[in-house]
């Protein structure tokens, strides 16, 4: 994995080191795994899978934090029950932490029990509820985003800077197919109706902490989805922050950690694609 990072990114014992550390580690013991999976269940619907791999691999997070930062609060989705009500008191419970580290040990569980090579690995560190590190690693593709609240966004050790496009029109948008297919997953095919005959195409790949990492790196111009969790959108939020990008939730009021309903943008196609979703009634 290319480590050459600038050295006020990563530093010898700073959070965004143990958070890269982490994230690599946990990436690369995925990997191996890799088609050996033996224990698959549902949580929330048959759309939410989670393996012993998802727990394996966020019981190494846990525990190596825990090894640099024993203080702090951790806030993992295999720690939560399934559902919107769970993952909204989950974020409640850690609201008054001075720092939590929030994590999706495997962001595209589907795609990895599939064996299509899109997951990855999310990290975020809250401080008092503001976001200040988010590491996403793509093992498969050895892709480690990183990013430090007003430092900027990296990958491959280069700057991110969100891509150009001014319109819809000009814009490949992704979005995805939410786990609760009561409320969140028809809200989401609305926005798909409504947006897909304006952009120039649409990606629903599958993780969306690797579809926000995308809109940092400027491959995406955008991205919206309904009902996410806070360890979904942690630490892509940061990298698009940090790479000139803007986000909000689906009505365009300002991200925090509570927000389930996202929109990513380059920022120059955010009001347009915030008001296209409530035209369609797609804002969850």
């Amino acid at each position: 994995m290319d480590e050459q990072y600038p050295n006020n990114i990563v530093g010898s014992k700073s959070f965004t080191a143990v958070a890269i550390n982490c994230a690599a580690k946990a990436g690369e013991w995925i990997k191996t795994k890799a088609g050996t999976v033996t224990q698959l269940d549902t949580k929330y619907s048959m759309h939410d899978l989670v393996t012993e791999v998802d727990k394996g691999s966020e019981r190494m997070i846990r525990n190596l934090i825990a090894t640099h930062f024993p203080s702090h609060s951790f806030l993992g989705e295999e720690g939560v029950g399934p559902g919107p009500e769970a993952s909204a008191k989950a974020i409640e419970r850690v609201s008054d932490a001075e720092y939590v580290w929030i994590v999706d040990p495997v962001d595209g569980t589907t795609n990895y029990v599939h064996g299509f090579p899109f997951f990855s690995v999310s990290i975020a560190l809250a401080h008092r509820g503001q976001v200040i590190v988010g590491v996403i690693y793509d093992p498969m593709r050895d892709e480690l985003f990183v990013a430090e609240r007003g430092k900027g966004a990296y990958v491959h050790g280069r700057k991110m800077k969100v891509s150009p496009e001014l319109t819809l029109a000009q814009s490949l948008v992704a979005t995805g197919f939410p786990a609760d297919h009561r409320a969140a997953l028809p809200a989401n095919l609305k926005g798909i109706q409504a947006i897909a005959p304006q952009v120039r195409n649409l990606r629903i790949s599958g993780s969306a902490a690797l579809h926000l990492a995308y809109v940092a790196a400027g491959r995406l111009s955008g991205f919206w989805e309904i009902g996410l969790s806070a360890w979904d959108i942690a630490a892509g939020a940061l990298l698009v922050e940090e790479s000139g990008g803007h986000l909000s939730d689906t009505e365009g009021k300002p991200y925090h950690l509570g927000v389930r309903n996202i929109v990513a943008t380059n920022g120059h196609i955010h009001d347009e694609l915030v008001v296209a979703l409530g035209q369609a009634g797609a804002a969850g």
